[in-house]
């Protein structure tokens, strides 16, 4: 998998909706929320990374590049 972006998960959502407009799913992960819910916080909050496969990298980074 290709990491495409991290950041604010609220921009995220919006790539993600735009990927799913293009047929893309990219895999979404927030190590944040994850550590709280483990019990522990070792993160920075509110930053997610986007995930998606090498042969729709080149698609997914037009839509990141409109959000920046």
């Amino acid at each position: 998998m290709i990491r495409i972006y991290t950041g604010p998960s609220l921009v995220a959502k919006g790539i993600i909706a735009a990927l799913d407009e293009l047929g893309i799913t990219p895999v979404e992960r927030n190590d944040h929320n994850s550590s709280v819910m483990a019990g522990f916080t070792a993160s920075i909050p509110d930053q997610t990374q986007l995930f998606v496969r090498p042969d729709e990298e080149e698609r997914a980074r037009k839509v990141v590049t409109e959000f920046e």
